[in-house]
């Protein structure tokens, strides 16, 4: 019931679930650890007799990190403005396919400890950014994590009737977004699309794109890459091929990003490109490319 007995590893268990929730909250593996350093801190700082009297340390640590990442999400708004270019998600590696990791901590990263579910697609991410802070909030807590409204309502300062409406809304949303091709399916299609885009051939590139498909790419300034999303198969195709005779001694290689299946650019093994698709009927409807390296620091360990 208090801090006392096994209390303080209850209390340092709790990470992994503040993790889950935090970067499915603000999309970046960064801020969600961040929030999530800052919820323990603030419960350290408790008095003692203050954290005794706290029935639950893992629902009180959840509340306080999910008001930390609303604020984030709030101020994100102008941040984005700023930002050069599109923003997009961090891409999460999936550490069970990389047999050459070495013998790394796990836990040393926090995105390792990131469940790899359908939650955290890039493109179930990209709706999330749609949301409002508060409709975000509540859709995840409740839809993704099943934490009953009453609960959320002491997160967003809102009536639980209120919370309800907000994840209702929210879920309109992500309702326009389709399921997503089978696992086997998908890995095809993102096969082929790397041996087209190896070869340089176009003609199978456009066949592999939907004609209205859409490709966004995030280089924060940082590194350079196209401002705008590029629309149009045909257009992306010709895109990609201009890429790949820019950038020779490029490795591609099909992996899982965000738990499905996905392309990842190297050169001289070192991660430049982190690449998310969204296919339907056998044809990429948008890919959407991480280029900036600050947001491929979890794929550092690959090579």
């Amino acid at each position: 019931m208090g801090t006392v007995g096994t209390s303080a590893d209850e209390v340092a268990g709790e990470r992994r679930q503040l993790i889950n929730v935090a970067y499915r909250l603000l999309g970046s593996v960064t801020e969600a650890e961040d929030a999530v350093q800052d919820a323990y801190a603030r419960w350290y700082a408790l008095p003692r007799n203050r954290q005794e009297k706290i029935l639950s340390p893992g629902a009180w640590l959840t509340t306080v990190t999910s008001r930390i990442c609303l604020d984030l999400l709030g101020s994100a708004r102008a941040r984005r403005e700023r930002y050069v270019g599109a923003w997009l998600p961090e891409p999460l590696p999936d550490r069970t396919e990389w047999d050459h990791a070495g013998g790394a901590d796990p836990t040393a990263d926090p995105a390792d400890q990131i469940v790899l579910d359908e939650s955290v697609s890039m493109a179930f991410l990209v709706v999330l950014e749609s949301m409002t802070p508060a409709e975000r909030v509540a859709f995840v807590l409740h839809d993704v994590f099943r934490y009953p409204f009453a609960e959320i309502a002491d997160v967003l300062g809102r009536t639980p009737a209120a919370c309800k409406q907000l994840a209702a809304s929210a879920r309109q949303r992500v309702s326009v977004a389709r399921a997503p091709e089978t696992a086997t399916g998908q890995a095809d299609v993102v096969r082929h699309v790397k041996e087209a885009w190896e070869t340089k051939d176009i003609a199978a590139l456009v066949g592999l794109l939907n004609p209205s498909a859409v490709m966004t790419a995030d280089g924060g300034g940082m590194v350079g890459t196209v401002l705008r999303p590029v629309e149009g198969g045909a257009r992306i195709a010709q895109y990609m091929v201009a890429i790949a005779d820019k950038a020779p001694g490029l490795e591609l290689l099909v992996r899982s990003v965000n738990g499905v299946p996905g392309l990842v650019a190297q050169r001289a093994g070192v991660v430049v490109t982190v690449a998310s698709f969204d296919i339907s009927d056998g044809r990429v409807t948008r890919i959407w490319a991480v280029r900036n390296p600050e947001k491929l620091r979890p794929w550092a360990r690959e090579g």
